[in-house]
């Protein structure tokens, strides 16, 4: 049902007439398949491979049309996203056994170098123009014995800068400071090329992107529900996924089924959260939610972690360094002043007071950077003696924990034959999805910007 696009591709007396939004639509979604997403790459496509001739019916859209038609896709692409599920469901693909939710970290089209807190991006433009300043002042006392070629490299030098600082007081001026969730937020990286992206850790470092998010059915890997976050952290996210399952489900279907009272939601420790245990219970829903101890838990691991131990056990007989290193019974804590010292007694600061670790109680204390560089007792604290940061420790309240009756009633669940079979089900369900989307369909990247622009071509892939 492609009537969404007629507003848009209906022109009136004036001009050209418009490309056709299915033969549009066909290409781009094409393309994506073939792992193609630059709008250059696809009109080039159009004029030279045959199988993208016959379904642009030869009519070789220009690579504006087509980027222009990719970059509003995001007004229209839930409705199509639904028509999909529609035709899945009608033949019989859509299981409603088990939703599995997990998340995809991708790069955006931003440079994480031009990211920061607004307090780092001020000090970097006031680096930029003290910069900017010298190179001028090393310009104006040389004027006359600089080579013509070295003046105009100069010159660009410092256009080029302050071009950057230009940048970096226009973003600090329209856009406000981003914060984490939570009762403590602080505040979080923003990204001048694109304000919606974060910084994100991932197993191959640090990125600046969007964590797309996807929930597959178990049957045949249908996604039923997918939405990209400019957000690292996924709690926030399991609720929503939820909810969104219901209502693609209840659109697709044309019914108000209460698809979630008889399926089963699966998802990793990301996702895990006392608040998200206690909704998954108000409403019914049967769902395994891994913690981070999950694992250590669990007998069949037993080896890995045995293994692991023993690892450790033969560094510390080689004399590695970093089995020395200074243990908490090492640094002077006060709770009652609030103050720690490290063991070569200078003061740590207070990096986090009265904060939750896996809902216990924390402190935690840093070491200065000017301390611990010049320190003669690094080689014992520090893992690495040429860390920029300062070293770490964190101190749990020594009162009994109580652990909420949501998060034993979700352990014992999981930690039980079934609820490791069932979660076990998990992997195989959601991963190769996106290992087709990654390795086969090419998605490396996102080469939008823009959360909803972002999100809309997540939904198309």
């Amino acid at each position: 049902e492609l009537s969404v696009f007629e507003q848009r591709f209906n022109n009136d007396t004036k001009g050209a007439p418009a490309y056709d939004p299915a033969i549009l639509l066909k290409i781009v979604l094409f393309a994506y398949s073939r792992g193609v997403t630059s709008s250059r790459g696809i009109a080039q496509a159009c004029r030279e491979n045959v199988l993208f001739m016959a379904l642009s019916a030869d009519s070789q859209p220009h690579h504006s049309t087509i980027a222009d038609f990719i970059s509003r896709m995001d007004e229209v692409i839930a409705p199509l996203f639904t028509h999909v599920l529609m035709v899945c469901n009608q033949m019989g693909l859509i299981g409603r056994e088990m939703f599995a939710i997990d998340g995809c970290k991708l790069p955006s089209n931003a440079s994480k170098e031009w990211s920061g807190t607004r307090a780092e991006l001020t000090r970097k433009q006031r680096k930029i123009d003290r910069a900017v300043e010298r190179m001028l002042a090393a310009h104006r006392s040389q004027d006359q014995q600089i080579e013509p070629e070295i003046q105009a490299r100069q010159e660009a030098q410092v256009e080029k800068l302050e071009q950057a600082s230009a940048k970096i007081k226009k973003h600090l001026a329209t856009e406000q400071e981003r914060f984490g969730r939570g009762k403590r937020a602080k505040p979080i990286k923003g990204n001048i090329t694109d304000p919606d992206s974060a910084c994100m850790k991932t197993a191959k470092g640090v990125i600046q992107g969007y964590n797309g998010i996807a929930a597959v059915d178990s049957k045949h890997q249908i996604i039923v529900h997918a939405r990209a976050y400019g957000e690292g952290p996924e709690q926030h996210a399991l609720i929503p996924m939820v909810l969104g399952i219901k209502q693609q489900l209840r659109h697709a279907s044309g019914q108000d089924e209460q698809v979630l009272q008889r399926t089963r939601i699966t998802a990793d420790s990301g996702f895990h959260s006392e608040d998200n245990v206690k909704v998954l219970h108000k409403m019914g829903v049967d769902g395994y939610i891994a913690d981070n101890q999950f694992r250590k838990r669990d007998p069949r691991f037993i080896d890995s972690v045995t293994y692991k131990n023993e690892q450790q056990k033969r560094k510390a007989e080689r004399g590695y360094k970093h089995s020395t290193r200074f243990s908490l019974k090492d640094f002077d804590y006060d709770p009652v002043a609030g103050t720690c010292r490290c063991p070569a007694g200078n003061l740590m600061w207070c990096r986090m007071e009265g904060g939750l670790i896996n809902g216990r109680k924390a402190t935690g204390f840093q070491g200065y950077r000017k301390d611990c560089r010049a320190c003669p007792l690094k080689a014992q604290c520090l893992r690495k003696p040429n860390q920029k940061e300062g070293r770490q420790v964190t101190f749990f309240d020594n009162s009994e924990r109580k652990e909420s009756s949501y998060l034993k009633r979700m352990k014992e669940k999981i930690d039980s034959p079934m609820g490791r079979h069932i979660y076990s089900e998990r992997l195989g369900t959601v991963e190769p999805v996106f290992g087709n989307l990654e390795s086969n369909k090419g998605l490396r990247r996102f080469t939008l910007r823009g959360e909803s622009k972002v999100n809309a071509q997540w939904l198309m892939f």
